[in-house]
């Protein structure tokens, strides 16, 4: 798998192993975050995300250069961009074993197939999807038992990433 870097190349995410999927989310927070931090919404007005196990994931470049945005002050949710450019890195989930690396900060190639369009219940209800994969309004069992299928072969783990610094005003 390629790295995942910054627009400018400062910042580098080193991902071994193949993604657990790819994904393209249309929730409402998936949705503010991308019209807030741009860059990252497709047409569609979902958020495409190569979603990777935490214990395959290493910051090999631009230590001191991610910064932890939240939407709300308790959210467990972070979004991390990189301060030297701006660009939006990766989400994630912090009680989560996976992190859902931006699609737009790997090489196109190299992004995977997508698996599906989950949460498109909120989307904009003038966006119609194609058909091309499944679209289902929230998560499926199927996207679900991927994640658990990840976290299974991770013996129940929960790696701790701690390289972004929180977001201040």
């Amino acid at each position: 798998m390629p790295d995942a870097t910054c627009t400018c190349g400062a910042v580098r995410i080193e991902i071994a192993g193949d993604p657990v999927m790819v994904v393209e989310c249309g929730c409402t927070s998936c949705q503010t975050a991308g019209q807030a931090f741009g860059g990252v919404l497709t047409e569609l007005n979902t958020t495409p995300y190569m979603i990777a196990r935490k214990d395959r994931v290493r910051l090999a470049a631009g230590q001191g250069q991610l910064v932890a945005h939240r939407l709300t002050p308790d959210s467990h949710t972070r979004r991390i961009t990189a301060t030297c450019c701006g660009a939006p890195m990766y989400l994630e989930f912090e009680k989560g074993h996976w992190l859902s690396v931006y699609a737009a900060r790997l090489p196109e190639a190299a992004r995977g197939p997508l698996y599906c369009r989950t949460m498109t219940k909120d989307l904009p209800a003038s966006i119609v999807l194609p058909d091309d994969v499944p679209n289902p309004g929230t998560h499926t069992p199927g996207f679900m038992l991927k994640l658990m299928g990840a976290w299974v072969a991770m013996r129940f783990k929960v790696p701790k990433i701690d390289w972004a610094k929180e977001a201040t005003g």
